[in-house]
């Protein structure tokens, strides 16, 4: 297999609030409104000091999707002295580019003024399109109807946001659903050329959800699914798999040429059972490829400054600081 690029990003991981308005049928991320549902400011600001100190230069932040349909929650969200968590995010992506990390935000379904607004303190922004078939595993999540996702992944390639999206494979999608996804994120790339990254996540069953003994996909389908996703996609869109979910040593070979974000700081909270790989691990993982850290704003959009003017000096420094420790892998 001839050598080629594999990247990814070194971040700190900060889900500001676990309720959300969905009831997947395969998640436990999502958690009731009650004492301590939204992260303190002083935790994160704990969180992106440590990680800035680990060498991170994201900070993700994720949230439930709109909490504030939630019974109580806005009572909760009161008491930070923020009038909305969209409020909270955008002061808590401030905090993160005085510290020096490039704020990554995945809120779920945000409007066209929403998003905009939040492109104001982001290098780049996320929406996981999961599926475009209609699944019992959405019944009950009014933010996971396809043509909703699909219409804001439009509006970031309208306001020219640098973003990733993805699929997950398993939840009652079939081959032929995946591929539509593909086609369906292929043709909004070609039309705006936003998306930096396609993500193609295993289902992981969990305990205490409705769907904790379905079965996954084998190793063969899954590494289709990959296959597929790299002949249908353009060539300048990543296909990612998250590392501490799969055979990432094995599926390298599928087509994958990026393992996405891995925190040296904070756990994955949406899969808190699958610790991250640490460097060295992805470089056994790589074997013989290349393995390259990068920014969670690829560099095309770098060059065509498809970023707030603000970020220009931390992305300079950033930039300079991976093509160091590059330079020493």
């Amino acid at each position: 297999m001839q050598p080629r690029e594999i990247t990814y990003s070194r971040n700190v991981f900060l889900p500001l609030t676990n309720v959300c308005r969905n009831r997947c049928g395969y998640c436990i991320f999502r958690t009731p409104v009650g004492e301590g549902c939204i992260m303190p400011r002083a935790e994160v600001e704990n969180i992106i000091r440590t990680g800035a100190g680990a060498g991170c230069t994201e900070a993700l932040f994720t949230f439930g999707e709109k909490p504030e349909d939630e019974e109580g929650f806005s009572e909760h969200l009161a008491k930070t002295g923020f009038s909305s968590i969209l409020e909270y995010c955008h002061a808590m992506c401030e905090l993160s580019i005085s510290s020096g990390m490039l704020p990554h935000t995945n809120a779920g379904i945000l409007d066209y003024n929403e998003l905009e607004w939040l492109k104001e303190v982001n290098a780049s922004m996320g929406l996981m399109l999961e599926t475009t078939a209609e699944i019992p595993a959405h019944r009950n999540c009014p933010g996971k109807i396809p043509e909703v996702r699909i219409a804001m992944m439009e509006d970031a390639g309208k306001l020219r946001i640098p973003f990733t999206t993805g699929i997950l494979v398993g939840i009652g999608e079939t081959p032929a659903d995946r591929e539509d996804s593909f086609h369906v994120i292929a043709d909004l790339h070609r039309r705006y050329g936003h998306i930096q990254e396609v993500i193609v996540q295993n289902f992981c069953p969990k305990d205490g959800t409705d769907m904790k003994n379905y079965p996954t996909v084998g190793k063969e389908e899954f590494c289709s699914t990959i296959s597929s996703a790299r002949e249908i996609l353009p060539d300048d869109v990543s296909v990612q798999i998250p590392p501490n979910l799969a055979d990432a040593g094995y599926f390298v070979g599928c087509g994958v040429n990026d393992l996405g974000g891995v925190s040296p700081v904070t756990i994955d909270y949406v899969n808190p059972e699958h610790p991250w790989p640490g460097v060295d691990e992805l470089k056994a993982i790589v074997g013989n490829h290349r393995l390259k850290e990068r920014l969670c704003i690829y560099q095309r959009y770098i060059d065509r400054g498809w970023y707030p003017e603000g970020l220009k000096c931390i992305i300079d420094k950033l930039n300079d600081d991976i093509r160091k420790r590059n330079e020493q892998q």
